[in-house]
């Protein structure tokens, strides 16, 4: 029977194994974890790392006579697949294609020698590590490496060392790329390219936080900028998509509106993780826009996309448009141990959610993410309008409530902290004079948790939400929910609510519990 070999069997690859199977062709999966949680799903599975070509490739010879296509999603494994796509005449982006697309120097350079606006850049090793920018801010990536892992912005000469150690600590090839800070709003955007021509099939705005790192809290698809900055931002992907020589397959940007103008951050020889290509695409489109590339990998049309795409003002770029708003949030934790995860079942039963993913579970240890694989779970949700899926994403995350151990150090060094802190910051941002005065509050006073009440101290500033879209007021009354009439230290009880809300707060409870 024939056959799709597809590299990678975690949660983003699911999709691409379902697109083989609907398409009527096996899936034979790689994957350098023998315990991948798609394993499963495949028709056969084999344990080889994805980096490691060659083993790829003999395995693909070994099915070469049933083999139709090679394909990845959400991996950083784009030119493993053209690698071995290439050696056995299957369709794909050239490997020397998907290595710029793969590598960020070459990235750079490809975009720097065609006029492609990103930023400046120099090649980072441990020889030249203590290199002495000429200005700041600066943003510090391994060369190879996805998911915000050793990514950081750098402020100055001080914060050089260390995270340059660390970006170089995330690279398989021992080198990172020191780049100009771009700021201004950021975007993902993934496209097919084919026949000369691209057509975008999702553009979404990215919500980042959390400096100096760059936390992606969420997206929302489809964006909502102008028609001007949109045509400019697509102009900008069209160039850079020939200038790395991409030509059938498909292509990822992760690109930046800043006041010069569109700059690209990156454009990947895949299609998107963060559950935008397998999730909130097809929700916002009606369209499985990975079987629609799948079918470019098998050199067959995506006969759906085409069907539905219409001309932009770009020359040779096409869109398929939305016909609803998808909203992807994630949420968080403070550091410590889990000993519970409630709320799911109330987050998956909110009107317009249609997913509700979480990462951890009891037992498991947590930590403020300083990348994207440190979160704690994700919610999907796709609604009529955008003001909709919005809401309902963010109702959904403020439902779920991760309750840690007592008696932890790291929780307790978080939560003693400075309210001020700039990172890991407090999860209720109040301002220094409200900090100030939760600090003056009498040490021996007492706080009686009950339905309804909110501390005085915060009742100013009820409605204000946390990094899980909880407000005061809610948490307040979660907590009652939970715990039921309490008398707490109030000092200990709103410092702790504000710098790690609700966790904080039952923290706190739990400790005087005993």
């Amino acid at each position: 029977m024939s056959s799709v070999f597809i590299l990678g069997a975690g949660l983003m690859q699911r999709p691409a194994i379902e697109a083989a199977h609907k398409l009527g062709y096996t899936a034979a999966v790689a994957d350098g974890n023998p315990k991948a949680p798609c394993a499963c799903l495949a028709d056969t599975f084999v344990h080889i790392d994805l980096k490691d070509r060659e083993a790829l490739l003999t395995y693909a010879c070994t099915i070469k006579n049933d083999l139709k296509a090679v394909f990845t999603a959400g991996t950083d494994f784009s030119a493993s697949v053209s690698y071995v796509a290439e050696r056995l005449g299957l369709k794909s982006h050239s490997f020397e294609a998907a290595l710029n697309a793969s590598d960020k120097i070459r990235m750079r350079s490809c975009f720097a020698k065609h006029g492609v606006p990103s930023p400046a850049f120099i090649e980072v090793t441990e020889n030249n590590a203590n290199s002495n920018p000429a200005s700041f801010p600066l943003v510090i990536k391994p060369c190879d490496n996805m998911g915000g892992r050793g990514c950081r912005m750098i402020n100055s000469q001080d914060e050089l060392e260390e995270a340059v150690t660390d970006a170089l600590k995330y690279s398989r090839s021992g080198r990172a790329i020191l780049e100009d800070y771009m700021a201004g709003p950021e975007f993902s955007i993934d496209a097919l390219v084919f026949n000369g021509e691209v057509t975008i099939t999702g553009f979404a705005d990215r919500h980042i936080y959390f400096p100096p790192y760059f936390i992606e809290m969420g997206h929302t698809m489809s964006t909502d900028i102008s028609q001007k900055d949109w045509n400019a931002l697509a102009s900008c992907f069209q160039a850079g998509i020939k200038a790395l020589g991409l030509t059938h397959g498909v292509a990822k940007a992760d690109i930046k509106l800043t006041p010069r103008g569109p700059m690209i951050g990156e454009i990947a020889a895949r299609l998107s993780g963060g559950y935008m290509s397998g999730w909130t695409y097809p929700y916002a489109s009606d369209i499985f826009l990975t079987e629609q590339a799948l079918l470019l990998a098998l050199g067959r049309e995506p006969a759906e996309v085409i069907q539905k795409r219409v001309k932009t003002d770009v020359p040779g770029v096409y869109t398929v448009p939305t016909v609803r708003t998808s909203a992807e949030r994630a949420w968080l934790s403070i550091p410590g141990k889990i000993t519970d995860v409630s709320g799911l079942e109330d987050a998956d039963h909110c009107t317009f959610v249609n997913d509700v993913l979480p990462r951890v579970s009891a037992g498991d240890s947590i930590t403020f993410p300083v990348n994207n694989v440190g979160k704690c779970g994700n919610v999907i949700t796709a609604a009529p309008t955008r003001a909709e899926a919005v809401a309902a994403a963010e109702k959904a995350i403020s439902s779920i409530i991760v309750r840690l151990e007592k008696d932890n150090a790291e929780t307790d060094a978080f939560l003693n902290a400075p309210l001020d802190t700039a990172y890991p910051p407090s999860a209720y941002q109040l301002g220094e004079s409200v900090f100030a005065e939760i600090e003056a509050l009498a040490s021996d006073a007492r706080f009686t948790l009950s339905e309804g009440a909110v501390p005085a101290i915060l009742k100013p500033y009820e409605d204000v939400v946390d990094w899980n879209k909880r407000s005061v007021k809610k948490a307040c009354g979660q907590l009652y929910e939970l715990c039921g009439d309490r008398t707490v230290n109030e000092k200990a009880f709103v410092r702790s609510l504000v710098r790690g809300g609700i966790q904080g707060a039952l923290y706190i409870i739990d400790a005087e519990g005993r």
